[in-house]
């Protein structure tokens, strides 16, 4: 017959075991270094205006890190080192829109400044990011446009502009560079919100499938 103490004391190992093996799933992932942007490439502004559609069909392959670096860069990157300021505006520079770039192996935070991807979690959260449509999950790339309301006491209407821009930043370099995209609004907010450790004053607005034509 076993005691009760020793069960308490098995149980005890066990969620101490889970605790800490569980809790490192982000620290097993390692920051990216991306790599410094091409602004030489792609199409002129006018003719990716003009090539420019969504895609919901992706090529089973992932993208190289200097396509991951400039399309990062073109959707939020700083391009005005002396002052911070980016490729996509914000209202009143408010910088509250965030990247998120979900892959296979796991979730990223975009850093501007540092050029860099923090790791998030280990999970793959492309399916949430579809939100039921299974084609999203076949997208190397699931880019998540997440706002910090509190910047704007609350309110979305601004936010939700500026994660316009972003998202159309995203399409015109995708249409100019050869890579494919959709813009999307749906998704599993719940899912994304816990899986990213978001703020509660933090909204995922837009997302973005990238990927290279299949």
């Amino acid at each position: 017959m076993i005691k009760k103490g020793g069960i308490m004391k098995k149980f005890l190992l066990f969620s101490l075991l889970v605790g800490l093996f569980g809790g490192s799933q982000a620290q097993d992932l390692k920051p990216i270094k991306l790599n410094q942007p091409n602004v030489k490439r792609g199409l002129p502004v006018m003719t990716a205006l003009q090539k420019r559609q969504s895609t919901r069909e992706y090529a089973d392959k992932k993208l190289e890190l200097q396509d991951l670096s400039d399309l990062l860069w073109a959707a939020a990157g700083i391009n005005r080192p002396e002052s911070g300021k980016r490729t996509s505006p914000t209202a009143m520079n408010k910088q509250e829109i965030d990247v998120y770039v979900c892959l296979q192996e796991g979730a990223y935070l975009y850093h501007p400044k540092a050029n860099s991807l923090e790791p998030v979690t280990k999970e793959d959260l492309r399916p949430a990011v579809g939100g039921g449509q299974g084609f999203v999950a076949t997208a190397p790339v699931c880019l998540v446009m997440v706002a910090d309301l509190s910047k704007f006491g609350g309110e979305v209407l601004m936010p939700a502009l500026d994660a316009g821009i972003v998202s159309q930043n995203i399409s015109l370099f995708c249409s100019g560079t050869g890579l494919v995209t959709v813009p999307r609004a749906s998704m599993d907010q719940a899912k994304l919100k816990s899986g990213l450790k978001l703020k509660d004053t933090q909204r995922p607005l837009i997302n973005h499938p990238v990927g290279y034509a299949k």
